[in-house]
């Protein structure tokens, strides 16, 4: 199969992009994310549209912020779009005749991943996305695993802390709660309350009070030096390392990929982690570690890994 098209559907946006067999996004359109389900289908639609207009493709990909069903076709649950065993597969193939692919979103950027991305060499990859909340993809064998039920990898909601963190999926003590952009912007409220005299560069950046810090000041400050930023991070990557050292207990992966937009602030994120699933990996001095590496294909992955899946049919 040649050219197919992947689809992110994100917060503001749904981007669509024709992809090559190498993984190049040859083309792109964007179109607005709609407040409604039934119009987010039509957006998706007319970005496939736009971006396929100069194409000849073949099949389109989805990559959808929610669980999937085995079958790659229905979206049975996803909080944001309010999607409850919404069959995807077959309203978007009604708007476009061509044949289309549904696969979780976290699942598609670790497929990307490890197709053309930092993970290639690599056979066994366990993939975590630090953003709002957290998300992962498996790799077993060269294969995507998505379990029996298609909802593998759901890793944002391993239980933690039990009654811990009240989480948005109605469960206590999820690990999203505490290693995600979420849980860093309320480590960095709560140090600079504590503790303001730590955390004038941070303040400094917002509108003086802790309510005014956002996420994009955190990762400011901290690359000039700000204490409390700096130790925001490094909370979250304790908390970080420690789930992928339970998740090497269950996968055993050559390669931990870590992607997100947490991690585009590189070492400053990813050393501490490192550290982390050393520190808290059973059997640490006597065994091998998996390397944990940064994601290389940013914003993309998901969009070029779900293309891929739908070129395999």
């Amino acid at each position: 199969m040649g050219l197919t098209i992947g689809v992110d559907i994100g917060g503001t946006k749904i981007a669509a992009g024709v992809v090559d067999e190498e993984g190049t996004i040859l083309e792109t359109s964007k179109v607005p994310t709609p407040d409604t389900p039934e119009a987010v289908i039509d957006a998706i639609a007319d970005a496939v549209r736009q971006a396929s207009a100069e194409y000849q493709v073949e099949a389109v990909g989805i990559g959808a912020p929610g669980y999937v069903d085995d079958k790659r076709a229905t979206v049975l649950f996803t909080p944001n779009l309010s999607w409850r065993h919404e069959p995807l597969k077959d309203k978007v193939e009604q708007r476009i005749d061509l044949p289309v692919v549904i696969e979780n979103d976290a699942n598609a950027a670790a497929w990307g991943e490890y197709k053309f991305g930092v993970g290639t060499g690599h056979e066994d990859v366990v993939c975590i996305t630090i953003g709002t909340g957290l998300g992962g993809g498996t790799i077993i064998g060269g294969r995507l695993h998505r379990g029996r039920y298609g909802v593998a990898s759901e890793f944002g909601h391993i239980r933690m802390v039990p009654d811990g963190l009240l989480c948005g999926c109605g469960n206590q003590g999820c690990w999203e709660q505490y290693a995600s952009g979420r849980a860093l912007l309320r480590y960095a409220q709560q140090r600079a309350t504590a503790t303001p005299e730590r955390a004038e560069t941070l303040l400094s950046l917002g509108d003086g009070t802790t309510e005014g810090i956002q996420g994009r000041h955190i990762s400011e400050a901290a690359r000039q030096g700000d204490p409390v930023s700096v130790d925001s991070f490094r909370e979250l990557a304790r908390w970080a390392g420690a789930g992928l050292a339970d998740l090497a207990s269950l996968f055993d992966p050559g390669a931990f990929i870590v992607g997100g937009g947490v991690s585009d602030e590189g070492e400053l994120v990813l050393d501490p982690i490192r550290k982390s699933y050393r520190r808290w990996l059973v059997g640490s001095r006597w065994r091998p570690h998996a390397e944990v590496l940064a994601a290389q294909l940013g914003n993309k992955a998901g969009l070029v890994g779900v293309a891929d899946l739908a070129r395999q049919g």
